[in-house]
């Protein structure tokens, strides 16, 4: 097996198998896998239905055969479901208000931080997480709020905020450890119908709990994130923590795998620092303009130039190897949920 993204094509290490090689008349050549035994950056990007989110599902199955490897998928669309078939798990998305800083709540609730409403909020949550560290819930913000000297409208204000926050359903004091997570399944967060604002709290706590587990040494396994529709998380109160991740993951052990159909939405540094880019169909301009940003000199002839046209084929970019190959797409092992429904199935379907 020819395996990506490792210097060596040692296929003893763990590798993910991601499908075969694909001439140029469309047959399929040999067996192509995805080094996971050491930390990576990846991209997965193709416009809608070239088969982004089941790549992804592809490397979250791999990832689970995988030795000393643990996958953790965002789901913001509710389709990696099938990834229970291999053990997995469906979690709902649980986050420890103290995992966030003071500083980022009047953000996360949409308050200036400079008016009086965001400045109350920020000290209400940096007294409360003082008071009760990770045991610090909604509830400990609110009673911390009524202690503190503020106008009766601004602290109306505030606890509108914070009955916002606690309608989403995310905040637990009580969520456990995100190095519980690791457990060699696929741990699969489950954001569908979680507003942005919300799932972004989510991302932002799992990229950086799972930094910083790393960094303490504190990992059963090393640690892959993959997130469907990353675009939606960079560029809000994620951004810090997956520019972490994709700047400084790797030495402690991070996996990022950023998958989405609008890559033009993407900051530049999620391009710059991928060193593996798995491309399927692209055809929006503003789209294949940022992707030319990864164009290195090793490529032979533009990389929008060379962008597969079938569906489940991808061009894969190995910064490891300096390569550039034609991959299709092995077939699932599990069931997977990213297909539209068609009004011809319902109308075949008896009515009850």
């Amino acid at each position: 097996m020819y395996v990506l993204g490792r210097h060596d094509k040692d296929s003893m290490r763990p590798t993910v198998h991601l499908g075969e090689f694909l001439a140029r008349d469309g047959s399929a050549g040999a067996a192509v896998g995805v080094d996971v035994d050491g930390p990576h950056a990846a991209l997965v990007v193709g416009k809608r239905g070239t088969g982004k989110s089941y790549t992804l599902g592809v490397i979250a199955e791999g990832l689970a055969d995988a030795p000393g490897v643990s996958p953790i998928v965002v789901d913001p669309m509710g389709v990696f479901d099938g990834l229970t078939a291999m053990g997995g798990t469906v979690v709902e998305p649980a986050v420890r208000p103290a995992m966030l800083p003071p500083a980022t709540w009047p953000d996360l609730l949409g308050l200036d931080p400079a008016g009086g409403p965001g400045g109350l909020l920020w000290r209400v949550v940096a007294r409360a997480v003082d008071r009760h560290g990770e045991a610090t819930s909604i509830d400990t913000f609110r009673e911390t709020l009524a202690s503190i000297d503020a106008a009766d409208a601004t602290r109306r204000v505030v606890g509108n905020h914070l009955d916002l926050a606690a309608s989403w359903d995310v905040f637990d004091a009580e969520a456990p450890p995100i190095a519980t997570l690791l457990d060699g399944t696929p741990t699969v967060i489950d954001l569908a119908g979680t507003p942005d604002v919300a799932g972004g709290a989510v991302v932002r706590s799992l990229a950086r709990g799972l930094y910083d587990a790393c960094v303490a040494g504190d990992v059963p396994r090393l640690p892959w994130l993959l997130i469907d529709e990353a675009h939606a998380y960079f560029d809000g109160i994620a951004d810090p923590a997956l520019r972490t991740v994709l700047t400084r993951g790797r030495a402690p052990g991070v996996s990022l795998v950023c998958a989405t159909q609008r890559p033009e939405a993407l900051p530049p540094v999620a391009i710059s620092q991928a060193d593996l880019i798995l491309a399927h169909r692209l055809t929006a301009e503003r789209d294949v303009e940022r992707l030319r940003e990864a164009e290195s000199t090793y490529l032979e002839g533009s990389l929008a130039g060379r962008l597969p046209e079938g569906v489940g084929e991808a061009l894969v970019v190995d910064d490891a190897t300096e390569e550039a190959h034609a991959v299709r797409v092995r077939t699932r092992r599990t069931e997977h949920g990213g297909s539209s429904p068609r009004a011809s199935d319902l109308a075949s379907s008896p009515v009850v």
